[in-house]
């Protein structure tokens, strides 16, 4: 039999899941490269992939519980913070443990409270120290997967990765076999994950090395959903009220030495455990820093001075030791801080604190980032995973008729512009462009920064009619070629420009009405 491709996409998702029908064909049922196919296929339905990771104590957990909004994943140095950890939208929670053969067993949960003992004051912790395995005899759990009913999770699964500088090695592999396999001596299996958060505490060669392993494993597009995130942010300042402000200057340092050399498209401060403590801000947290606000600045300073001073039993503050230490534990030095100014320039209720603290946390900036670069580009991240994963599987099982189908999904790695546009997002959060403040901002928006949808990337209103759309992106166009164009425009804004016209020709293609040629067939003699 032989493979023939006719005709045009459309869309990357469709296309790529036909070329993993039309190649699982050329494999015996059960085979390896088989059941590697029909994995490939099975995500491209699935919700995207993204996985944090990061050097060991960089925050990883604790970012989860911030983005989920609940306190599920175990951030304690437990074993299940030395496992991968799968978190999927479910409609009950469960825990699942799973040996590398697939057998399962059921993971006990247990509450538990926080160092401080206060009620309230608990997280989850997965005791796997009796697991009853399916098949009876005791194994080895290889990842765990936890079924939430979290909003958060119903368009994205997260993966929670040990650290990738752990001190055992088999802890640190665990990541690898999830992120690069072809390092780890998996050449034919993808990588786990569509995407990836990393999170930073410094930039040493370490944390460079593991990028470029993730950039070498994304192919002929590069590593086209990483997002660097400098995690613990308020630590840079020393819990100072203008921690952020510092931790940005050196997230700017960051993005300016990662994205030259194209190792993440964007680095973004985030404060995390203050992030985590907003999301879940109770009434008693608020009344504690409502009571602390009328301690007089300077003596409230001087309490604030470390964490110990600020839970002695003989500073005569207005809340009690154990308070202040659950307040400690829960926000930091800085989120206190923050929370105090909040509501001595007029926060007057906990719904208003806790957004305020999530806007000044960073993670609200992380979130859309997320949404622009991640959520918006699921299909094509999905199927950027899935074609480097059939490039990869059928390159190492060569002499079936799939080979034939290597060309055409080489072109598409090549040539999928939405990378390009998150190429391009990336360096313009860092670098300037020679252009009018207007034109940066269309720019901005035509490359799909405030969203994908057509009438964002043209800004027009969503009730606009076709005809409109159309004829704004036939301008636009004609607007960014001739930009492209200019005499005295360096490479790197003549390549902006061009990405922007390329956007542009995308959205009169779209607005065209769809042709009904198949794209691919298999035909057999």
């Amino acid at each position: 039999m032989s493979f023939e491709v006719t005709g045009t996409a459309q869309g990357i998702v469709p296309e790529a899941r036909r070329l993993v029908a039309a190649a699982r064909q050329a494999f015996a049922p059960r085979s390896r490269p088989a059941a590697l196919l029909d994995d490939c296929a099975r995500r491209l339905d699935q919700p995207l992939r993204v996985a944090l990771a990061g050097q060991l104590k960089a925050g990883k957990s604790t970012l989860l519980n911030a983005l989920v909004g609940q306190d599920i994943a175990p951030t304690d140095a437990t074993e299940c913070t030395r496992m991968v950890t799968w978190y999927r939208h479910g409609s009950a929670p469960r825990v699942t443990a799973f040996a590398a053969d697939g057998v399962r067993a059921n993971v006990v949960v247990r509450r538990q409270p926080g160092a401080d003992g206060l009620p309230g004051a608990h997280g989850l912790s997965f005791d796997l120290s009796a697991l009853r395995w399916d098949s009876g005899a005791a194994r080895e759990v290889d990842h765990l997967e936890v079924d939430w009913p979290a909003a958060a999770l119903a368009r994205t699964t997260i993966i929670d990765t040990p650290g990738t500088s752990s001190l055992s090695r088999e802890v640190s592999m665990r990541t690898a076999r999830l992120l690069t396999p072809e390092d780890s001596g998996s050449a034919a299996a993808p990588p786990g994950a569509d995407a990836i958060v990393y999170l930073l505490r410094r930039l040493d060669a370490a944390d460079v090395s593991f990028l470029e392993r993730l950039g070498a494993t994304g192919g002929d597009s590069g590593p086209l959903g990483v997002i660097g995130v400098v995690s613990r942010a308020d630590e840079i300042g020393a819990g100072r009220i203008d921690a952020l402000h510092s931790a940005r200057d050196v997230a700017d340092r960051f993005a300016g030495e990662l994205e030259r050399t194209g190792l993440c498209q964007s680095v973004i401060p985030v404060a995390g455990l203050l992030a985590f403590a907003a999301a879940t801000l109770r009434q008693r947290e608020y009344d504690a820093f409502e009571a602390l606000a009328a301690v007089s600045a300077e003596e409230l300073s001087g309490a604030l001075l470390s964490a110990d001073r600020f839970a002695r039993s003989d500073l005569p503050l207005p809340v009690a030791p154990e308070l202040r230490a659950h307040l400690t534990a829960r926000f930091g030095l800085f989120g206190i801080r923050m929370a105090v100014t909040l509501i001595r320039l007029g926060v007057r209720d906990s719904a208003t604190l806790a957004a305020e603290l999530t806007q000044r946390s960073g993670l609200d900036e992380l979130r859309t980032v997320l949404d622009v670069q991640f959520a918006q580009r699921a299909d094509q991240l999905q199927a950027h995973s899935a074609l480097t994963a059939l490039a990869r599987i059928v390159s190492a099982h060569p002499g079936t008729p799939a080979d034939q189908l290597l060309p055409r999904v080489r072109t598409l790695l090549a040539d999928v512009h939405g990378f390009a546009e998150l190429r391009l997002l990336g360096r313009l959060r860092t670098d300037e462009l020679p252009l009018p403040a207007d034109d940066l901002t269309e720019l901005y928006r035509l490359i799909g920064g405030a969203g994908v949808a057509p009438h964002l990337r043209l800004g027009l209103p969503a009730d606009v009619d076709s005809a409109t759309l159309r004829a704004q992106a036939l301008a636009a166009v004609r607007k960014w070629r001739a930009r492209a164009r200019h005499p005295l425009a360096d490479q790197f804004t003549a390549n902006a420009c061009l990405t922007a016209a390329r956007s542009a020709e995308g959205l009169v293609e779209l607005l065209r009405e769809p042709p009904t040629t198949p794209l691919l067939r298999l035909r057999r003699p």
